[in-house]
């Protein structure tokens, strides 16, 4: 209608009418490939690394893998274009079986730490979002609670968090404090009959709707690290969305804030007395961290797969050109060197021998090489590589956080760095000297 402006962000005319018509239906717009919402099937284990599992590995992978993409592919462009959480999947999620990882009893599954990396890579593979919370409910809440905590700590919060029915998250990264995690600021002070915690936590996955919230706060008294269990709805606690991610959308990050926030004593994790405490929790979830790369990866190259054999130009598939099938081949190698190091790592672990240096080398180089793999996915996708309906575009942005994530690129370097030169290098020499 002449005269009528368009004043909202989201196209609106004054009047609340949507300017332009519907999207057209995918299949009807580019009806010469398929969109991830209807998965490919896995092509990205050339060098039968499957021999290297055991019957259980296997298993569990298969039945994860048949579940994701069943479930979850069909929802997660609408969801992560939404950046909503899809709470009517957490069943499903649950049926997978994982939720406690390596943990035995408690309901928890019990399984190898092979098994549970695997089957982080298998989610990931359908959507990082998903893996993401999963991880943060299982390998991080949850580990903590089952090394960390009390016999009684373990019967009461284990069984439901196992089942999906209560809902965990992690809180240790602070708006000050990021790969300086160590000198966080949020306190514990002793009160009568527990504690009161004061501070404020960012970053914290499935915050703003935890039941159960694993807090790490530095005693008022000792300054050393102490652990917490707070409950959701707790007086003074307060967790807010952050909102305009670009990368794993799905995925609810908070802020908290805490004013004396009353912690019983009996939710105090008597395990956690230091930082060095909760290396035996991140030895666990950096390995599951360096799994999610693998899974991405994998995800991208079966999906761009699919669509150089399916895309036609110049009155041929896209597979049929030399450069395509070079980048497809590049990709494929970075994952079977991925795999292996991600399998190597599981077994330091189990045999008792991986150091902080295994495991953060595993995290910063996978997910070095995964940037790679998602970048060239996005090049042979071209204008479809931008869309988040064929996968590549949404895995490109969910790789940087977990870039980031348990460590830097960076941060992790230093840590292998420091392990095999036996030289510190995280704080400039400047000030290190000035500190001496």
């Amino acid at each position: 209608m002449v005269g009528k402006r368009v004043t909202a962000a989201d196209g609106r005319e004054e009047d609340g009418t949507k300017v332009g018509l519907p999207a057209l239906d995918l299949s009807l717009a580019f009806p010469q490939a398929t969109p991830a919402s209807i998965f490919p099937r896995s092509v990205s284990d050339y060098y039968q690394f499957d021999d290297l599992l055991n019957n259980e590995e296997q298993s569990i992978r298969k039945k994860v893998r048949a579940i994701v993409e069943k479930e979850i592919a069909p929802i997660m462009t609408e969801y992560w274009e939404k950046a909503e959480f899809p709470f009517h999947a957490i069943p499903k999620l649950a049926s997978l079986g994982v939720a406690g990882g390596t943990i035995k009893g408690y309901g928890c599954p019990g399984l190898s730490i092979t098994a549970s990396a695997v089957t982080m890579a298998e989610i990931a593979r359908v959507d990082a979002s998903c893996s993401t919370f999963v991880l943060v409910h299982s390998s991080l809440a949850m580990v903590t609670i089952a090394l960390c905590g009390s016999e009684a700590q373990r019967q009461k919060y284990l069984p439901s968090l196992a089942q999906f029915t209560t809902l965990g998250c992690w809180a240790l990264t602070e708006p000050d404090y990021g790969s300086d995690a160590s000198s966080l600021r949020t306190t514990a002070t002793k009160a009568p009959g527990g504690w009161h915690l004061d501070g404020q936590k960012r970053w914290i996955g499935n915050s703003t709707f935890a039941d159960v919230l694993v807090v790490l706060a530095r005693n008022a008294d000792t300054k050393q690290l102490n652990g917490f269990i707070v409950r959701k709805g707790a007086p003074g606690l307060k967790a807010t969305k952050i909102e305009n991610k670009i990368g794993l959308r799905m995925v609810q990050n908070g802020d908290i804030i805490f004013k004396k926030v009353f912690v019983p004593e009996e939710d105090r994790l008597p395990g956690v007395n230091s930082f060095q405490d909760i290396s035996k929790v991140l030895a666990i979830s950096r390995i599951m961290v360096a799994w999610q790369p693998i899974g991405i990866s994998m995800g991208v190259f079966d999906v761009c797969h699919r669509y150089l054999k399916e895309r036609k130009q110049f009155g041929a598939p896209l597979a049929a050109f030399q450069l395509n099938q070079e980048k497809l081949v590049r990709m494929l190698g970075n994952i079977q060197a991925m795999f292996l190091v991600g399998w190597r790592l599981c077994k330091l672990y189990e045999s008792g021998k991986m150091t902080p240096g295994h495991a953060s080398l595993g995290k910063a180089w996978n997910s070095r090489m995964a940037r790679e793999v998602v970048s060239l996915g996005r090049e042979l996708l071209g204008g479809n590589g931008i869309l988040a309906d064929f996968l590549v575009a949404k895995a490109f942005c969910d790789l940087e956080p977990i870039y980031s994530y348990e460590g830097t690129y960076d941060i992790n370097s230093l840590v292998t760095g420091r392990e095999i030169t036996g030289i510190a290098s995280f704080k400039p020499a400047a000030l290190a000297r000035a500190r001496l």
